[in-house]
């Protein structure tokens, strides 16, 4: 069969339903922008929303996210249930910020109540460029697809310098270790370089991760505690957090 006498599928054609997307797509980023504006350098905490109170995952988000905020950061999570509402809670527990990016799902997941500020995205890819645009490092707990998918997000765009090489750290290494050799099989079949396995910490320790943070973070981009902003009243912008 020649080029000539492939017959093509017919796709999508509607422009005006384009143009309302992309419309509702700039909206959904303009109400991310103005909430989160003044939130300051953020940690942004990955994990899966199933795990509750007690367990060893949630109880480790909840006291590194408690240690991490003591340092200064924001912690930031996608707002929900689960290892989000634990980094949340360890934030607000010892007086840190705490914010949330939470998606607006069928079955209306509502944000958890340990935040300060929020935010409710319909897209996942509004929200994951939130979770990332905030923040100077990243925390990766066990989880499911959706964490994968946040951690491999990052890990390309610092892969790919689209953003700066921020300290990504993983946290659970039995939980992770098959994921691990998957990458590291990656970097024998040479998909990877070398030295991007450079890119990421795998530990269990707390102490370690907020060792990694303060060096890799902190000290790395000249972090400095916050000066007070003059809010712009004429962008209807409030005081606070």
């Amino acid at each position: 069969m020649t080029k000539s006498e492939i017959q093509f599928l017919e796709g999508p054609q509607n422009r005006w339903k384009d143009f309302k997307f992309a419309f509702k797509v700039l909206l959904e980023f303009i109400k991310g922008f103005r909430t989160l504006h003044f939130v300051g350098p953020c940690v942004t905490v990955f994990g899966s929303a199933r795990f509750k109170e007690g367990h060893i995952f949630y109880e480790q988000a909840r006291e590194l996210s408690g240690k991490i905020a003591q340092m200064g950061f924001t912690i930031m999570t996608g707002g929900g249930p689960g290892i989000m509402e634990a980094a949340n809670k360890g934030a607000q527990e010892v007086g840190g910020k705490s914010v949330g990016c939470n998606i607006v799902l069928p079955h209306e997941q509502s944000h958890n109540p340990y935040l300060d500020r929020w935010v409710n995205i319909k897209y996942f890819f509004v929200r994951k460029t939130l979770l990332i645009k905030y923040s100077y490092a990243f925390i990766v707990m066990p989880g499911g697809f959706g964490t994968m998918d946040e951690y491999f997000e990052a890990l390309t765009l610092i892969q790919t310098k689209k953003v700066h090489e921020f300290p990504i750290i993983i946290i659970g290494k039995e939980f992770h270790k098959d994921l691990i050799v998957y990458i590291e099989t990656m970097k024998n079949y040479q998909t990877i370089s070398p030295n991007d396995t450079d890119l990421f910490l795998v530990t269990d320790s707390i102490d370690e991760a907020i060792a990694h943070l303060q060096k890799n973070s902190i000290v790395k981009f000249n972090l400095k505690f916050e000066k007070k902003r003059k809010r712009f009243r004429w962008l209807l912008e409030r005081e606070g957090i």
